[in-house]
């Protein structure tokens, strides 16, 4: 049921929750609102911005899933405010985080090797913190 539940014209909820292997990582309505609100403004115009899927490595985390995946104890992905994503095609990685970098609603973006996390604040001022590289 959780499976099909729609965020945006492209994202799900099972995308951002990964319920295959996290069965009891189920978000509140509130959580679930947050990751909307990332999707509307964020991931589905960067995917129209690239032409191509995004994926997601990483969404939602409960307290569990974010210590048992080692996120830090204030992740914004805990509260349905995160991603970590990647563009299905690699060549479209460096226009993914142009885009992102340029986006008004982005409050947070790190690169990875591949991904990225990026951030939004539904309720507060964007911080625009953008490090390219922080993960190595």
């Amino acid at each position: 049921m959780m499976n099909d539940i729609r965020l945006s014209p492209h994202f799900t909820l099972a995308e951002f929750c990964n319920f295959g292997k996290y069965p009891a990582n189920v978000p509140t309505i509130q959580q679930v609102a947050s990751l909307m609100y990332g999707c509307r403004h964020l991931l589905e115009p960067a995917r129209e911005a690239i032409g191509c899927p995004i994926f997601i490595n990483s969404g939602f985390r409960n307290p569990r899933v974010n210590a048992l995946v080692g996120g830090v104890r204030n992740s914004q992905h805990l509260l349905g405010q995160a991603a970590d994503i990647r563009p299905q095609d690699p060549h479209q990685f460096q226009r993914l985080v142009d885009f992102l970098k340029a986006n008004a609603y982005t409050d947070q973006l790190l690169t990875g090797n591949g991904w990225l996390h990026i951030s939004w604040a539904p309720f507060t001022c964007p911080r625009h913190y953008v490090r390219i590289g922080y993960y190595k």
